[in-house]
């Protein structure tokens, strides 16, 4: 029989990691214990995450969002073994009672006219789909990214990714891609013409280094879209379901994607879902070809059962208000620590619970996790922008645990200004890490 128990102690961390080295990936076991983030995953709740060690941690990277209603929230985590007594997967061919509430319920949450729904596994299957509908429906070949932009690895996400070290070592890719500077609403309407059937944005760069873009972007945005006949999509992947202080954050703005890309915190931390939302004028395309686009696990059964919970979570326990005003805290916070630490610190980004500190050296970044690490935070800088820290913790955090969190960062940056660095002993770091009780 398989040993599926959570490994525990340090010899059985060690063991963990080895084994990831050897039949995954070494060079992700190795940064990782450059910054200090070398940890395995035990027991899990809330906000918190505690390692095999026992070890507690703040988790600000949160899967990059991925957990806004925290880890194993025992509402979700009830209503996923209820489903567990009757449900399974589910067959994909057919109509399914758990798809069409769900969709259902994403058509009531969503800006405007977005009223139909195709499910995923991930996000990177939602925006392949996104891209895929926009061409269908607009027989034009031409999409317009932007750069540093993410929106996946698969296809056309791949291709749509606005980061070349990304791209490179799998060209030639998808044709007809171009990429326009991310906020520069001139550049965008030079690039899309009546050959483009697409625009995707991310309304915050995540991947890109939190970065939000000037008042009127998106307005713009839609209004080129409009001009042209091309389609908007929104990525909405990371910053969907209440983490900018909205539910969706093209909210703030007021526009109204044809498309709008969701998936991560869908899953309430237990299950692996995503949704293209679109108009029924893009299901259209949609009639002739009801088989266009099959996926055999996308909005399981099981999956949607769990994402319903998630969605009435959020609802009933008013997460979209908490992360405003969380966010609202976090980020005073962060002004302060700026002005604090004006050689550390160039500017603070973000909207809500999705935050970032840009550094005046990209190698402050991953020496800001160490740091972090060391103090009972996991953060990590952004996979487009290392200069750039992402905080994204959980949307049921209180005001005690972003004091806790801008304490480690004020420790943290204090640390880094005086060289202090992976030299600290594993000893010091136990004297430094809260244990869970």
């Amino acid at each position: 029989m398989t040993d599926l128990a959570i490994p525990q102690g340090p010899t059985e961390r060690a063991a963990a990691l080895d084994d990831f080295a050897t039949y995954l990936n070494p060079q992700k076991v190795r940064v990782m214990r450059t910054a200090g983030l070398d940890l395995v995953e035990g027991d899990r709740s809330g906000a918190w995450v505690w390692d095999v060690d026992g070890r507690k941690f703040l988790d600000c990277f949160t899967s990059a969002g991925s957990f806004n209603v925290g880890r194993r929230h025992p509402k979700v985590v009830a209503a996923a073994k209820e489903a567990l007594d009757h449900l399974d997967h589910g067959n994909f061919l057919l109509c399914s009672a758990q798809k069409a509430r769900l969709a259902e319920r994403l058509a009531e949450l969503a800006p405007g006219n977005l009223q139909c729904t195709t499910f995923g596994t991930g996000g990177g299957e939602a925006v392949d789909f996104a891209l895929k509908l926009a061409r269908g429906a607009t027989g034009r070949p031409k999409i317009v990214s932007t750069t540093n932009g993410y929106h996946g690895h698969t296809g056309f996400a791949l291709s749509a990714a606005g980061r070349e070290a990304f791209r490179e070592p799998f060209e030639p890719l998808l044709a007809e891609f171009a990429f326009v500077p991310f906020g520069d609403a001139d550049a965008l309407a030079a690039a899309v013409d009546e050959r483009t059937s697409a625009v995707i944005l991310e309304p915050i760069q995540g991947e890109g280094g939190v970065v939000v873009p000037p008042d009127g972007y998106l307005t713009a945005a839609r209004a080129v879209c409009d001009a042209t006949g091309a389609k908007l999509v929104f990525d909405e992947i990371q910053t969907g379901f209440g983490r900018t202080g909205r539910w969706f954050a093209s909210q703030h703005e007021g526009v109204v994607p044809d498309v709008m890309t969701v998936a991560k915190s869908l899953g309430g931390s237990l299950a692996a879902i995503s949704a293209t939302i679109y108009t029924e004028e893009l299901r259209e395309f949609l009639i002739p070809h009801p088989f266009i686009h099959l996926s055999t696990f996308g909005g399981s059964d099981l999956a949607c059962a769990i994402a319903l919970a998630t969605i009435e979570v959020i609802e009933e326990e008013g997460l979209v208000a908490n992360s405003a005003a969380m966010g609202g805290r976090l980020h005073a916070g962060l002004a302060e620590l700026a002005a604090t630490h004006p050689g550390m610190i160039s500017e603070t980004r973000g909207r809500g619970l999705m935050a970032g500190l840009k550094f005046r050296d990209d190698s402050h970044g991953p020496r800001m996790s160490y740091q972090l690490s060391q103090r009972g935070v996991l953060a990590i800088y952004s996979g487009n922008e290392p200069s750039v820290m992402r905080l994204m913790p959980s949307l049921v955090v209180g005001p005690e645990e972003i004091d806790l969190l801008l304490e480690a960062l004020d420790g943290a940056l204090a640390a880094v200004e005086s060289g202090s660095g992976p030299a600290d002993t594993e000893s010091t770091r136990a004297r430094r890490r809260p244990v869970r009780e």
